[in-house]
């Protein structure tokens, strides 16, 4: 039908590749420093955000390692849209390892709740305040592109749980320094532990919905039928299907009933301009079908 198509543009996480990097050096360095501080002082409160950090170093550094490689692979043949699913498929993984790790954790706190362990709080105290400056300053970094991005909010998302969990043993670490209670290491953990679940279960159910291909949430199928029903030279638009690729790529198809004596041309056009300015949807197939033809659509029998 004689239309142009463009490059793929950029996917949402790769517009903040840069803000992905910065974010995995900080939490990767006090990673470290949090593990060794809590092995030496047997805080598993420490440790349980050591654990969490220890995510965020893989979630953030698989989304990392995702938009790099994502980006260096154009569509080709074998993979006509790219690659740029893989980013969800990052953002499932995060959740997935987010929800084992902060089962554990809240697992082992209640076991230690029958007898909990001696913690040194001066040693924890400091240890969860460096954590947590690096936390919120990974959290500024990333917020804008998490707006964006499935795969950065993932990142985010743990991120914000590190934030907490810091908060979390900070509060912890003062008050065994000051009143000496052995039970409010194992509290904290499980306090962060069930924190973070739900949020990261939301986040894996937002993942999959792009992996079976449901409607992105912002649009309505039925809302954007009637709007090219409306257009002129369209008596009739069916077999729609919106979808998303991946963050900030959303994906449409349609078939067109044109009018008799209408421009099939000048109807894919109205339909094209239509779909990205009004509904966002920039890669759209439309397929136009001259109302007299008898060149209908074929219904798949599944």
């Amino acid at each position: 039908m004689g239309h142009e198509h463009g490059h793929h543009a950029a996917s949402a996480s790769g517009r903040h590749l840069r803000a992905l990097a910065l974010s995995f050096g900080l939490i990767a360095a006090f990673t470290a420093v949090e593990v060794v501080v809590g092995l030496a002082v047997g805080s598993l409160a420490l440790l349980s955000d050591a654990g969490h950090m220890l995510t965020d170093v893989f979630g953030v550094g698989l989304a990392l390692v995702t938009v790099l490689w994502v980006h260096r692979r154009t569509p080709s043949p074998r993979h006509t849209f790219g690659l740029y699913r893989a980013e969800v498929l990052a953002a499932l993984a995060n959740a997935v390892l987010l929800v084992g790790v902060a089962g554990f954790i809240v697992a082992e706190a209640v076991r230690r709740l029958a007898d909990p362990p001696t913690v040194a709080g001066l040693p924890v105290l400091l240890t969860a305040g460096a954590g947590l400056i690096a936390n919120l300053v990974a959290f500024l970094v990333l917020r804008a592109g998490s707006q964006e991005s499935l795969n950065i909010r993932a990142a985010c998302t743990e991120v914000i749980s590190d934030t907490v969990g810091s908060a979390g043993v900070l509060l912890g670490g003062a008050l065994t320094l000051v009143f000496g209670w052995r039970w409010v290491d194992p509290v904290v953990a499980i306090g962060v532990g069930l924190f973070i679940l739900p949020r990261t279960i939301r986040l894996g159910a937002q993942a999959l919905r792009i992996l079976i291909q449901s409607t992105p949430g912002h649009l309505d199928p039925d809302e954007v039928s009637i709007a090219l029903t409306q257009l002129d030279g369209v008596a009739d638009a069916h077999d729609v299907h919106l979808w998303t690729l991946t963050s900030g790529m959303e994906v449409a198809s349609v078939h067109l009933t044109a009018e008799p004596n209408t421009d099939p041309v000048t109807v894919l056009n109205l339909a094209q301009t239509l779909l990205a300015d009004r509904f966002g949807l920039e890669h759209a197939t439309v397929q136009v079908e001259p109302v007299n033809s008898g060149a209908r659509c074929r219904v798949p029998h599944w």
